[in-house]
């Protein structure tokens, strides 16, 4: 019977004390505000929803780069004469002249026998280095003085782009070499559509003889060689329209894909 007694007692403690583990202290205020997960609401609350959103739509110029001829992804800005020279041999896959353009540069032309050395190798590594900076590019970014916009059309609801139609071009003379660009789906691009009560407001403020200019993002199609000349067709992906007096953006346009 002692011994019952006993046994009994000590399964008595132990549930006491296995009761205290787990029991949370009198008076426990919990953890503080600023430990608890975000998403936990307040009693009664609801959580507000945490999209994932994924890497490609957070930074999609880089998911989806534009690219031209060939997968091309390299971009000049604003180049020059001699830039669309080299890129024209580029894409039309034709060596450039490069030791003709060394004897027919005038800083080998006109300097004394003796200097002649000495200007032919400057002018042919500055020639080589220029021939390889363009290598891959199928991006080119252009900014025009104009963008000789039409007035407003009512009836079709638009403004025209003259500066982008299918018979614009953009020359480019260098080198002894004529180069072009055209606009392949100038057709289209040409199109700046404008509910008539906006219409109204940037004719207004084009009243005064403000002129527009033109920031334009092409990606390079096709090339077509000739004789001493070329033609480059580019599509145009986005391009901004700007006033000339204050530089206020009209418009941002963006092609559909082709």
């Amino acid at each position: 019977m002692r011994r019952l007694f006993i046994a009994a007692s000590m399964l008595l403690l132990v549930v006491a004390c296995s009761g205290k583990d787990d029991a949370p202290a009198t008076g426990s205020a919990g953890p503080a505000p600023e430990s608890l997960p975000q998403n936990v609401p307040p009693p009664g609350g609801v959580p507000a929803a945490t999209p994932e959103v994924p890497a490609a739509a957070i930074d999609g110029a880089a998911a989806d780069p534009v690219a031209g001829l060939g997968g091309r992804t390299a971009e000049l800005v604003n180049p020059d004469n001699n830039a669309m020279v080299f890129l024209y041999h580029d894409l039309a896959g034709i060596v450039p002249p490069i030791d003709r353009w060394v004897e027919e540069d005038n800083r080998v032309k006109y300097v004394p026998a003796l200097d002649k050395p000495a200007a032919r190798t400057s002018v042919r590594a500055e020639l080589e280095a220029g021939v390889a900076a363009v290598k891959g590019v199928g991006v080119i970014r252009l900014s025009l003085n104009s963008a000789n916009l039409s007035d407003y059309d009512p009836t079709y609801g638009e403004f025209t782009v003259r500066a982008l139609s299918p018979s614009s071009v953009i020359p480019f003379d260098a080198l002894g070499q004529k180069v072009q660009i055209r606009f392949g789906n100038g057709k289209y691009a040409q199109i700046w559509r404008v509910p008539a009560a906006e219409a109204q407001v940037i004719r207004d403020r084009l009243a005064m003889g403000n002129n527009v200019e033109l920031d334009v993002l092409l990606a390079i199609k096709s090339v077509v060689p000739g004789p001493a000349s070329g033609t480059i067709t580019a599509d145009v992906v986005e391009y901004e329209l700007r006033e000339t007096r204050g530089g206020t953006t009209l418009a941002r346009v963006q092609m559909p894909p082709s």
